[in-house]
């Protein structure tokens, strides 16, 4: 079993101003954990500690997709492992892709709804379209698959299913779950939060304030770390 996620007193900082302060965390292997709180608590910053603290154990997805436009959905996806390989094998890619590793991405972009159930020549013209080409729920899908494709034990996402409806969200995300036994999810929507997670930290000004289990917790004392939001 893999060890846990660990922050003892952590603070961040950032231009002298402190970010987040003192924070003790605990993220148990197995775990599905939801960060929540209004923008500015400090979820971002978080996870980017996570992040920088147990950089070898975990699959990064950030806010914005970071894609390389111009290259095509199997480049932008296969650059999750860049690290992994040797210069020569990452140019021979650019233009002869390795077969396990096409299969392997095409596996994922058809897991995650970017394929549909076109034929397999269709399929082929997706997986080598610029990525440029994909809405913006696509991309952040393409994004997701990146981060799956690196192939590490936690998954880290700043608000990776932002873009989609609710019914795309809970499916990635359960595909998330599939891959990752360990995940760490910023999400701004609460309901889905208290749906696919079995954990909520809550934030505000840089500091946890509610850490429980999700069966204990409703959307109403989510929505009131939320304080420009009516509620109730």
């Amino acid at each position: 079993m893999s060890a846990p996620l660990r922050l003892d007193q952590a603070s961040l900082e950032h231009d002298g101003v402190a970010i987040l302060r003192n924070i003790s965390l605990t993220i148990r292997c197995g775990e599905t954990v939801a960060l929540v709180g209004a923008s500015g608590a400090g979820k971002s910053s978080l996870l980017e500690l996570l992040r920088q603290q147990h950089s070898d154990r975990v699959a990064w997805c950030p806010q914005a997709p970071g894609l390389v436009p111009m290259l095509s959905l199997y480049l932008n996806v296969y650059m999750g492992q860049l690290h992994q390989k040797s210069l020569w094998r990452n140019l021979k890619n650019l233009f002869f892709p390795c077969a396990t590793h096409w299969q392997q991405v095409h596996d994922l972009a058809r897991e995650l709804g970017l394929l549909g159930q076109d034929d397999a020549q269709t399929q082929r013209q997706r997986m080598l379209q610029s990525a440029e080409r994909f809405s913006g729920g696509e991309q952040q899908r393409i994004s997701i698959a990146r981060a799956l494709f690196q192939q590490r034990p936690v998954f880290l996402g700043d608000e990776p299913v932002s873009a989609l409806d609710e019914v795309q969200s809970r499916r990635v995300i359960e595909r998330i779950k599939s891959h990752h036994r360990t995940s760490v999810l910023a999400l701004h929507d609460v309901e889905l939060a208290l749906a696919c997670c079995d954990r909520i930290v809550g934030l505000s000004d840089g500091q946890v304030v509610l850490d429980r289990a999700s069966a204990d917790l409703d959307s109403a004392t989510l929505l009131a770390l939320y304080p420009e939001q009516p509620h109730g």
